[in-house]
């Protein structure tokens, strides 16, 4: 099922014991458009720290009541290591926060994650820390055999669902509006869509644009180009922000963008 990325800010995380901050907002890879942290504000419990969780140790989400379930313990979450003071995120840093909570790191496979395409499976196949709690904390600098393999290339680009929200989209003939959500798949944890505002060119009307149509990105200038012309995006079945997405609609927008379907490309892995 796909879910508001705007509408999640905000949501409750739940350790296993107990309540530890609510979603400030999320960070994803801009290659393969997959959410990599939940970027957690733990209020008065941590003097308002901030720290990264990642799907990986997301056990159980109840979207009705907006509260994201963990399998972590509060003192785990207490003693991670800091990382997101720091930004940008190196992949030193993620590899020693993956150490810590004793799961495999995502990246280095065909898949979104790993050599799979969800985030669990992870948490289960390191075998280095049985009880990440009861570990000793990783020292600065130390790195793991996978780390070590991918020193040598550029650090991971983690890029801000807030700051990527207003960035103005362009299509081969003008510009059509800006960013203002993100639709997120929630098995596999992958950006399905951009929700683009149309603004004052068409009435407010909001569509759909998926990662895969991008033609480039510009992050110095905060826009997007897409390998299409305004009427084409015009005429595009509309997106209601409030309904739910349908797989029937999702076929009826590839079909009119005569796309190859997620699920079927899925499927095929």
């Amino acid at each position: 099922m796909l879910h508001s990325i705007q509408e999640m800010n905000g949501y409750t995380i739940q350790a296993s014991d107990g309540e530890i901050g609510t979603v400030d907002q999320f960070l994803f890879d801009d290659q393969q458009w997959t959410i990599r942290y939940l970027v957690v504000d733990t209020g008065g419990w941590l003097s308002g720290r901030q720290v990264l969780i990642s799907p990986i140790s997301v056990k159980a989400a109840n979207w009705n009541e907006q509260v994201i379930g963990l399998s972590l313990t509060k003192q785990q979450v207490e003693q991670s290591p800091g990382i997101y003071q720091d930004l940008p995120v190196s992949r030193q840093k993620e590899a020693e926060l993956a150490q810590y909570y004793g799961y495999q790191p995502y990246w280095g496979g065909v898949g979104y994650w790993g050599a799979g395409l969800y985030p669990g499976p992870l948490l289960y196949a390191s075998p280095a820390v049985p009880n990440p709690a009861m570990a000793p904390a990783v020292p600065a600098g130390t790195t793991t055999r996978q780390d070590a393999d991918t020193q040598e290339r550029a650090d991971p680009h983690l890029r801000s669902t807030r700051e990527v929200s207003g960035y103005a989209i362009q299509a081969h003939d003008g510009e059509i509006g800006q960013v203002d959500d993100f639709l997120v798949d929630d098995e596999t944890w992958v950006l399905r869509y951009l929700v683009i505002d149309t603004g004052g060119w068409w009435s407010g009307k909001k569509v759909l644009i998926a990662p895969d149509w991008i033609r480039a990105i510009s992050w110095e200038r905060s826009g997007v180009q897409v390998d299409l012309l305004r009427e084409r995006i015009k005429q595009a079945p509309e997106f209601d922000p409030y309904k739910p997405v349908s797989r029937d609609y999702e076929q009826r927008l590839y079909e009119y963008y005569e796309q190859p379907t997620y699920w079927n490309a899925r499927a095929a892995m």
